[in-house]
């Protein structure tokens, strides 16, 4: 069965909401800032929907330390937060609690288009049992290659190559193939 899965995110802060979602055509529902407020929330969603439907997005930054620790409403620069949570803790937490996949955006690669943080995804890979998805870096399609190759990350988010046209899919899905990279068909 092809064609494209539909998720939604953003202000499911409970299983209603998550409903109206669902019922209104939406095939997975994504879970971030609201997860880190009140965890049994992933459980919730879970337990009424299934695993399937429930994602956990994850905003990670490395810290001073060397550590990598999530933030929090990073929608919004004003209201972002550092929290004391190590990133790799609260990603075996989220899938315990039920997330069915995680997708971590490594906001220190966010946007400058050098590449995927391969490091923080490799680790993050051996703890997650779960799909797990690679946001924020992506440049050329090197980039994508390497995240698959060298994290076994089970897809890669980007945003501002495609929108900007500096990465046009189908190029990049004729060069993920040839790197035999398994990606679905134009």
């Amino acid at each position: 069965e092809g064609g494209v899965r539909l998720g939604v995110a953003g202000g499911i802060r409970d299983v209603e909401t998550a409903r109206r979602v669902l019922h209104a055509g939406a095939d997975k529902i994504s879970v971030n800032s609201p997860a880190l407020e009140r965890p049994p929330l992933i459980a919730e969603l879970a337990d009424a929907f299934g695993v399937q439907c429930v994602v956990v997005g994850i905003d990670s930054v490395r810290e001073a330390d060397g550590q990598w620790r999530v933030r929090t409403n990073t929608g919004d620069p004003d209201k972002t937060r550092a929290l004391a949570v190590r990133t790799l803790d609260w990603i075996v937490e989220a899938q315990r609690l039920g997330a069915g996949e995680i997708v971590l955006n490594c906001m220190d690669s966010d946007g400058v288009r050098r590449g995927y943080d391969v490091a923080q995804l490799r680790e993050a890979r051996a703890l997650c049992h779960v799909p797990l998805v690679a946001s924020g870096g992506a440049g050329a399609p090197e980039h994508f290659a390497d995240v698959f190759e060298q994290a076994d990350v089970d897809g890669a988010l980007a945003a501002s190559v495609f929108h900007s046209g500096a990465i046009p899919i189908p190029g990049l899905k004729r060069f993920l193939r040839q790197r035999e990279i398994e990606v679905r068909d134009v």
